[in-house]
């Protein structure tokens, strides 16, 4: 471990917890099917990382979404129903996400060697702070408990905002920036991480890039695992990943390998 790191700070689904990334896509596709406007999976994943709030919003000025909106409902989707469908997505999303609180392989390991190396352990999400009610104990009886935790609606704005980011770099007392890493599997995290200054490392094979369960990823014929690896790790490179990784066991040597210090 480098001796010059000081904090890392880490995504919770598709990153941490939940390979795939599956919980908030099946909240959201839940969400708009009881509203009358069943969304594809790709429609969900598209924004995926960011606040929950800004993700319903997005998905509302999507053409086609916004199209088949005004012709279930009789009027284009306003801020009025951003408001509605956010409060009605956080029973889904806490069921959801119980259901994929298994932590991903190599992450509990990970973070007892930072943290035996003296390496501060922060967390931010896209995640409202009751959503995570039931992550942490979880989290937590697996070997993961990070140091700080910051959610959606703990700062003025979420990513791809560096606020969340820099909010747990204050509280864990974690500076310069550039001895700090971000590690993220959503393109807007990497942008998030960018704009705080610090170093990132996109995660591709159990993030939304790719978007399997651990049980499906493995189940795929070798050369399609490659190719859909392989195209989250582009993704994560074209939004300024400084390294990509295919999930948190490799973290150790991406670390060792960043010029920190």
């Amino acid at each position: 471990m480098n001796a010059a790191l000081k904090a890392v700070v880490f995504d919770w689904a598709g990153t941490i917890i939940d390979f795939g990334s599956r919980a908030p896509v099946v909240a959201l596709c839940n969400l708009f099917e009881a509203a009358g406007v069943p969304l594809t999976e790709a429609e969900a994943r598209a924004d995926m990382g960011m606040a929950k709030s800004d993700h319903i919003a997005s998905i509302l000025v999507r053409p086609r979404v916004r199209d088949a909106w005004t012709a279930v409902h009789g009027q284009a989707p306003s801020a009025v129903d951003v408001e509605r469908l956010f409060a009605d997505i956080g029973p889904m999303m806490r069921e959801a996400a119980r259901e994929c609180a298994e932590l991903i392989p190599g992450a509990a390991d990970v973070a007892a060697r930072l943290r035996a190396a003296g390496v501060k352990i922060g967390s931010c999400t896209g995640y409202t702070r009751p959503m995570m009610a039931d992550i942490l104990p979880l989290a937590e009886a697996q070997g993961y408990k990070p140091d700080m935790l910051v959610c959606a609606g703990d700062t003025a704005a979420g990513r791809p905002s560096p606020l969340m980011l820099w909010k747990n770099l204050v509280e864990l007392g974690a500076w310069p920036a550039t001895a700090c890493v971000k590690v993220d599997d959503a393109a807007v995290g990497i942008a998030e991480g960018r704009a705080a200054g610090v170093w990132t490392i996109g995660v591709a094979a159990s993030g939304n890039g790719v978007g399997l369960s651990l049980a499906a990823f493995n189940a795929l014929a070798v050369d399609e695992r490659a190719a859909r690896v392989a195209r989250a790790r582009a993704a994560l490179e074209d939004a300024g990943a400084h390294m990509v990784i295919d999930t948190l066991a490799d973290l150790p040597e991406a670390l060792a390998k960043l010029p920190i210090g």
